[in-house]
């Protein structure tokens, strides 16, 4: 069970950015990747292939592998590590902070 999903708020630990924190726009399960708002920029030289396009320097995210990421609880709001429980009904599992034992929706 893949434990950062999209729309989830995540800390950066290493890296240039360490510290930073932001939104996952994208999730890259193959790969253990995702990729964060704002976090983790690179720049990539482009050239022009169309008529109306342009070349040069684009600046754009890159993805951050899971293991430096960790996920921000939204009842604590603090970064803690993401356990599983089985729900009552027996048929699915939840995401819980282990801080503070919530269900991260």
């Amino acid at each position: 069970m893949i434990k950062i999903k999209r729309n989830d708020t995540v800390k950066l630990l290493k890296g240039k950015d360490r510290g930073k924190t932001g939104k996952v726009l994208k999730v890259f399960p193959t790969e253990g990747r995702a990729l964060i708002e704002g976090i983790n920029f690179i720049k990539r030289h482009t050239r022009q292939t169309k008529q109306d396009q342009k070349g040069g320097i684009i600046q754009k995210e890159a993805p951050v592998r899971f293991s430096n990421l960790m996920l921000i609880c939204k009842h604590c709001n603090k970064p803690t590590r993401v356990g599983t429980k089985i729900m009552q009904d027996g048929s699915s599992k939840a995401r819980i902070c282990k801080k503070c034992k919530e269900v991260i929706a």
